[in-house]
């Protein structure tokens, strides 16, 4: 009893860490309320910045999506209790995205600066948009799940840990995944882009759409030709007229 106690604190404080960092990043993009920003700190020779941020970049990138990789989970979880890997994962990304933000090093030559006032409060409505959607969409599946607290609650519980679900809710249904949408919009609405804010937007974009290929071959691979089906009625990341999932979700 005492290792599954130990488990769910583990899993709890996995998800605290994730929840002050996830804050701090949206500050973090946004120019706002934290000491640190993507515009701010010290200062670095071009060169230098560059090689930086993409080693920043590259790490996250590395980190994010190998561990999530189901060839690397069945190898990661002969080494730790199964019931804590997405914590661990959760923990793990956390941390690198805490070291991205603390080195970060600023680009601070203007590419675009929108001075009027209409322009700017719709380009900070549509960050604003962006992070909701990103968090509205983990609600709409599993937000528990995603980051691990239902695993480590199960185990508490003496439960069997269950997989994923195929489910389609809310936003699912128009587009396959409305949380990189989120990301998107939120990266690059901005009123004021400096050249280390368009590397960070172009190289998270381009990461994101590597991702999504290994991960929806993953999901192919767990949930068949209920999954090809669904790619075949639903674009990946912004909806397009007419064209919304209709097929069956999975059910316990």
């Amino acid at each position: 009893m005492a290792s599954r106690i130990l488990a769910f604190l583990y899993g709890i404080i996995s998800y605290l860490i994730f929840l002050g960092s996830f804050l701090y990043a949206i500050c973090f993009i946004g120019g706002f309320l934290a000491p640190k920003t993507i515009d701010s700190g010290e200062s670095t020779a071009f060169l230098p910045a560059l090689l930086i941020n993409l080693l920043l970049l590259g790490l996250f990138a590395v980190q994010h999506s190998g561990m999530a990789r189901q060839e690397f989970k069945e190898w990661w979880t002969k080494i730790i209790p199964k019931p804590i890997e997405r914590s661990t994962y959760v923990l793990l990304s956390s941390a690198v995205l805490i070291l991205l933000m603390w080195q970060w090093r600023p680009m601070p030559t203007v590419i675009w600066s929108v001075e009027n006032e209409i322009g700017q409060n719709l380009l900070w409505g549509l960050f604003a948009l962006g992070w909701l959607i990103v968090l509205a969409s983990t609600y709409m599946i599993s937000h528990a799940h995603l980051f691990g607290l239902k695993q480590v609650r199960q185990y508490l519980n003496r439960k069997k840990l269950s997989g994923p679900r195929f489910q389609t809710p809310g936003f699912y249904r128009y587009v396959r995944h409305p949380l990189m949408a989120g990301f998107f919009i939120a990266f690059w609405a901005t009123p004021h882009m400096t050249l280390g804010h368009l590397l960070f937007s172009i190289a998270t974009t381009g990461y994101i759409l590597i991702a999504l290929r290994l991960e929806e071959r993953d999901l192919i691979r767990h949930f068949g030709d209920r999954y090809r089906l669904y790619r075949q009625q639903v674009p990946m990341i912004f909806p397009l007229p007419g064209q919304k999932a209709r097929i069956k979700e999975q059910v316990d």
